[in-house]
């Protein structure tokens, strides 16, 4: 279990913290310097003024302090201005084990490069007062749809076997052209891996390590509707399987042509739905399923 955060939650943020490793530094600022390249000393400075960098009694650090190996340190990170993404999660389900939450497009799960607070877990610690929260599993920021989170620290793992086991029934919809020398259902089996862009995947020659099941639902004017079942669930393979078949998501941003950050059109979401979920609690054994309240 991950020791408690001496610094409360924040606004919904919950402090970040770093594990100091072995290492030649001999100082908490000389480490600081190769660990956050890209943060000025003057930025710790403010932080440090205003106690939030702290060790993991709650004791106040500073960067002149002497570097210890196996210390944890936490701290807030910086407030920038963030582009407000205008939609709103809704949260279908919630005890005290688990929450389950209806995700809507271009809302990050978790914070990471320009988001912070708009971001669906900041956003749910602060609507819950809930700093344990955790997500179970993945879900892009671009797609919409149901997504889990963990409540108890102590069963987390639990939730998260379900993943691992393959004992969660996930569905998604699709909207993607319509292409009539393809015959439906079909399978998608391939290796997928990182790509030379780091933010993207690929499929290359080798044993496959994904699979999805892919069904056409209806043929409407100018596209398809799609059922997607990730049999596998390796980051962004169902954007890829439809991508690999030439019919990539209507608005993917990475697939087939990666376009450039931080471009978002609001008005043109990725057409990818996580639809439904099911799964066996694994706490009380009941049947539970899960499905968006959105739709393509």
């Amino acid at each position: 279990m991950s020791p408690v955060s001496p610094l409360p939650m924040r606004e919904g943020v919950s402090a970040s913290r770093v594990w100091l490793p072995n290492g030649p530094w001999k100082t908490i600022g000389d480490y600081f310097v190769v660990r956050f390249p890209q943060v000025a000393r003057d930025s710790w400075l403010r932080r440090i003024n205003r106690g939030e960098l702290v060790d993991e009694n709650g004791g106040a650090v500073r960067l002149e302090h002497d570097y210890r190996c196996g210390a944890c340190i936490y701290y807030y990170r910086e407030r920038a201005i963030e582009p407000p993404i205008p939609y709103q999660e809704i949260i279908l389900f919630q005890n005290d084990e688990l929450l389950v939450v209806d995700k809507p497009h271009f809302l990050p799960v978790t914070p990471g490069g320009r988001f912070l607070r708009e971001t669906l877990l900041v956003r749910l610690k602060l609507r819950t007062g809930l700093e344990t929260l955790s997500p179970i599993h993945r879900l892009d920021r671009e797609t919409a749809g149901v997504m889990m989170l963990s409540v108890n620290p102590a069963t987390r793992s639990l939730w998260q076997s379900l993943f691992r086991k393959k004992l969660v029934t996930k569905y998604y919809e699709a909207l993607a052209a319509f292409r009539s020398d393809l015959s439906f259902p079909l399978e998608r089996q391939s290796r997928v891996e990182r790509d030379d862009v780091f933010f993207r995947m690929k499929e290359i020659d080798g044993e496959p390590n994904t699979h999805t099941l892919i069904d056409l639902i209806e043929i409407r004017e100018n596209c398809a509707l799609y059922g997607l079942t990730p049999i596998t669930g390796k980051m962004h393979q169902l954007r890829v399987h439809m991508n690999a078949l030439d019919i990539p998501i209507l608005n993917d941003a990475f697939y087939p042509i990666a376009q450039p950050a931080g471009t978002d059109d609001f008005s043109k979401p990725l057409k990818l739905l996580a639809k439904h979920i099911a799964f066996t609690d694994p706490i009380t054994n009941e049947s539970r399923s899960f499905e968006t309240t959105q739709s393509l």
